[in-house]
Protein backbone atom coordinates (compact mmCIF):
# COMPACT_ATOMS: atom_id res chain seq x y z
CA UNK A 1 0.00 0.00 0.00
CA UNK A 2 1.27 3.48 -0.87
CA UNK A 3 0.21 6.82 0.49
CA UNK A 4 2.03 9.88 -0.85
CA UNK A 5 1.26 13.58 -1.09
CA UNK A 6 3.15 16.18 -3.13
CA UNK A 7 2.81 19.86 -2.25
CA UNK A 8 4.31 23.12 -3.51
CA UNK A 9 3.64 26.17 -1.39
CA UNK A 10 5.00 28.99 0.74
CA UNK A 11 5.89 28.91 4.42
CA UNK A 12 3.43 30.79 6.61
CA UNK A 13 6.05 31.35 9.31
CA UNK A 14 9.68 30.49 10.03
CA UNK A 15 10.39 26.85 10.96
CA UNK A 16 10.45 25.77 14.61
CA UNK A 17 13.07 23.17 15.59
CA UNK A 18 13.25 21.13 18.80
CA UNK A 19 14.92 17.94 19.96
CA UNK A 20 13.34 14.72 21.24
CA UNK A 21 14.55 13.30 24.60
CA UNK A 22 16.69 10.91 22.50
CA UNK A 23 18.37 13.89 20.81
CA UNK A 24 16.69 13.67 17.38
CA UNK A 25 16.01 16.99 15.64
CA UNK A 26 12.38 17.72 14.67
CA UNK A 27 11.36 20.79 12.68
CA UNK A 28 7.78 21.93 12.10
CA UNK A 29 6.47 24.57 9.73
CA UNK A 30 3.25 25.41 7.88
CA UNK A 31 2.76 25.73 4.14
CA UNK A 32 -0.04 27.63 2.39
CA UNK A 33 -1.28 26.33 -0.97
CA UNK A 34 -3.84 28.21 -3.05
CA UNK A 35 -6.17 26.62 -5.60
CA UNK A 36 -7.61 28.12 -8.80
CA UNK A 37 -10.25 30.03 -6.83
CA UNK A 38 -7.64 31.42 -4.41
CA UNK A 39 -8.89 29.22 -1.57
CA UNK A 40 -6.03 28.49 0.80
CA UNK A 41 -5.27 25.08 2.26
CA UNK A 42 -2.77 24.82 5.11
CA UNK A 43 -0.41 21.91 5.61
CA UNK A 44 1.59 21.42 8.81
CA UNK A 45 4.89 19.81 7.88
CA UNK A 46 7.14 17.74 10.15
CA UNK A 47 10.73 16.88 9.21
CA UNK A 48 13.21 14.74 11.12
CA UNK A 49 16.95 14.57 11.81
CA UNK A 50 19.22 15.96 9.06
CA UNK A 51 16.27 17.26 6.97
CA UNK A 52 14.96 19.02 10.08
CA UNK A 53 18.29 20.78 10.62
CA UNK A 54 18.50 21.86 6.95
CA UNK A 55 14.93 23.20 7.00
CA UNK A 56 15.63 25.24 10.13
CA UNK A 57 18.84 26.63 8.62
CA UNK A 58 17.63 27.49 5.11
CA UNK A 59 13.89 28.17 5.25
CA UNK A 60 12.19 31.37 6.40
CA UNK A 61 8.67 32.79 6.28
CA UNK A 62 7.59 33.05 2.63
CA UNK A 63 10.09 30.47 1.33
CA UNK A 64 8.76 28.40 -1.55
CA UNK A 65 9.17 24.64 -1.07
CA UNK A 66 8.32 21.33 -2.69
CA UNK A 67 7.30 18.60 -0.23
CA UNK A 68 6.78 14.87 -0.67
CA UNK A 69 5.48 12.97 2.31
CA UNK A 70 2.64 11.10 3.89
CA UNK A 71 -0.57 12.47 5.39
CA UNK A 72 -0.95 11.97 9.12
CA UNK A 73 -4.61 11.81 10.09
CA UNK A 74 -6.19 12.94 13.36
CA UNK A 75 -6.51 9.75 15.44
CA UNK A 76 -9.85 10.94 16.88
CA UNK A 77 -11.60 11.58 13.57
CA UNK A 78 -9.51 9.69 11.00
CA UNK A 79 -9.37 12.86 8.88
CA UNK A 80 -7.76 16.28 8.89
CA UNK A 81 -7.69 18.46 11.99
CA UNK A 82 -10.08 21.40 11.97
CA UNK A 83 -9.83 24.89 13.44
CA UNK A 84 -11.93 28.06 13.57
CA UNK A 85 -10.28 31.07 11.96
CA UNK A 86 -9.95 34.15 14.17
CA UNK A 87 -10.12 36.25 11.01
CA UNK A 88 -13.47 35.11 9.60
CA UNK A 89 -14.92 32.71 12.21
CA UNK A 90 -15.13 29.93 9.62
CA UNK A 91 -14.10 26.31 10.23
CA UNK A 92 -11.10 25.22 8.15
CA UNK A 93 -9.14 21.98 7.75
CA UNK A 94 -5.44 21.65 8.49
CA UNK A 95 -3.51 18.69 7.13
CA UNK A 96 -0.48 17.17 8.87
CA UNK A 97 2.31 15.81 6.66
CA UNK A 98 5.48 13.97 7.60
CA UNK A 99 7.96 14.93 4.87
CA UNK A 100 10.41 12.48 3.39
CA UNK A 101 11.63 14.91 0.70
CA UNK A 102 11.98 18.69 0.89
CA UNK A 103 13.25 20.76 -2.04
CA UNK A 104 14.02 24.44 -1.47
CA UNK A 105 12.61 26.43 -4.38
CA UNK A 106 13.72 29.83 -3.06
CA UNK A 107 17.36 30.66 -2.39
CA UNK A 108 18.28 31.72 1.15
CA UNK A 109 19.00 35.37 0.29
CA UNK A 110 16.25 35.72 -2.31
CA UNK A 111 13.38 38.11 -1.66
CA UNK A 112 10.55 35.77 -0.69
CA UNK A 113 7.19 35.81 -2.44
CA UNK A 114 4.14 35.88 -0.22
CA UNK A 115 1.56 35.28 -2.93
CA UNK A 116 -0.02 32.05 -4.09
CA UNK A 117 1.86 29.29 -5.85
CA UNK A 118 2.63 30.07 -9.48
CA UNK A 119 0.27 28.26 -11.83
CA UNK A 120 1.73 28.57 -15.37
CA UNK A 121 -0.85 26.11 -16.72
CA UNK A 122 -3.75 28.37 -15.71
CA UNK A 123 -5.23 30.41 -18.53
Amino acid sequence: MLQKITIIGHLGDSPNMRFTPQGKAVTNFSIAVNDYNDNTAWFRITTWEEKAEHCKEYLTKGSKVYIEGRLDFDPKTGGPETYVSKKDGQTHASFNVTAFQVLFLSSKGEKQETQSVERPWRQ
